[in-house]
């Protein structure tokens, strides 16, 4: 009968009508899955690697993702040092055959003192010194990447590893990147024997620098490097 068409109709009605609602659930959840899982941090544009040996012995790689889009300036100074296609008075400016000449552990690990070796040297692909450029990123964590200064506007080349969050050194040090790959590198670097003045027992060497290639800039999460 015709009251058995409408009911048939209805029935069917209903039934699409749960399905598309069923569907849109899914793709709400999904949606909002894909929102609460993505990193919210500053966005890797460069990425460089250190190759790194410990009296002599290889220990394996570290990593870096550098933020270009927040810090260009800083992150073009350390992605040359890196290169080491850069040179000054004759000198090529190179991290490369550099040491990390200063280490406490639970705190960070300091290099980029290829002048010198020892903390009183460097300097940055624009001079001898070169300005904060922002102070936008905070020390999040473990593994994030920060100029050493000594003081004001004092940038150079040396840089420093976090070991942990150090929120006292926010706005007096210029955070620029943060490690990708390698914390098990900077934990072996962190455990190393110091003596006086935090300095290593054994040469902790940079045996090799360089960039690694970005297919496209992706975010990273505010807080420790784990990988």
């Amino acid at each position: 009968s015709i009251y058995t068409l409408i009911i048939q109709k209805i029935k069917q009605l209903l039934t699409l009508k749960v399905v598309i609602m069923l569907l849109l659930a899914f793709l709400l959840c999904l949606g909002l899955s894909s929102v609460f899982s993505s990193a919210t941090g500053p966005k890797v544009t460069d990425k460089v690697f250190f190759d790194i040996e410990i009296g002599g012995k290889a220990i394996g790689r570290i990593e870096i993702g550098l933020f270009g889009k927040t810090v260009p300036n800083t992150v073009d100074n350390f992605k040359h040092l890196a290169i080491g296609d850069k040179e000054a008075d004759g000198q090529k400016l190179t991290y490369k055959g550099s040491k990390f000449h200063r280490v406490i552990k639970s705190f960070m690990i300091q290099g980029g003192d290829f002048t010198r070796g020892d903390g009183t040297g460097g300097r940055s692909i624009f001079g001898e010194k070169f300005k904060d450029e922002n102070f936008k990123l905070k020390h999040f964590g473990a593994g994030w990447l920060s100029m050493a200064n000594a003081g004001k506007d004092t940038n150079g080349s040396q840089f420093f590893i976090t070991c942990k969050e150090t929120s006292w050194l926010d706005g007096r040090h210029v955070v620029f990147g943060k490690v990708l790959k390698g914390m098990s590198v900077v934990r072996a670097i962190e455990a190393t024997r110091t003596s006086g003045g935090d300095k290593p027992e054994q040469d902790v060497v940079i045996a090799d620098s360089g960039e690694l290639t970005v297919d496209k800039p992706f975010t990273v999460e505010k807080k420790d490097a784990t990988d």
